[in-house]
């Protein structure tokens, strides 16, 4: 019999101001991304976006409804899918929980999407790229 796989939901934010877009590393450092985070109990997934943008990057704003997309990986044996959802930054704090441990860039889209690893996380960030740019 097959084992079942453990799935795992997250939530992602395209943090977005002045035409930028906010990168943070990886927890191990070795790596660019967007605040990501398992769904956290008692909130769903907007929400859970929105804080791990504060925690992860110290970004404070407004979380659009509908997501921009997702994409599944697999970590350590389980199955993470992650929504991705697009934020406008009101705010950006020199101080929050996770500054000593991870670096903030605010980059051009197109820079951004090129410093991403992970190709589907990259597409997803294009591919709002090309949204605005033909919404213009």
């Amino acid at each position: 019999m097959a084992k079942e796989q453990k799935y795992v939901s997250q939530a992602a934010v395209v943090a977005v101001r002045d035409g930028r877009i906010c990168l943070i590393t990886s927890s191990s450092g070795k790596r660019w991304l967007v605040p990501k985070g398992n769904l956290q109990k008692g909130r769903d997934l907007r929400e859970t976006a929105a804080q791990e943008a504060w925690e992860e990057a110290g970004l404070v704003g407004c979380v659009r409804t509908r997501p921009l997309g997702s994409y599944q990986f697999i970590k350590l044996g389980c199955l993470h899918e992650v929504v991705v959802f697009r934020m406008r930054v009101r705010d950006a704090k020199r101080d929050w929980p996770e500054r000593r441990q991870r670096q903030r860039r605010w980059m051009r889209p197109q820079k951004a999407a090129e410093w991403i690893a992970h190709e589907a996380l990259r597409e997803i960030v294009l591919g709002e790229v090309r949204r605005r740019t033909s919404a213009a």
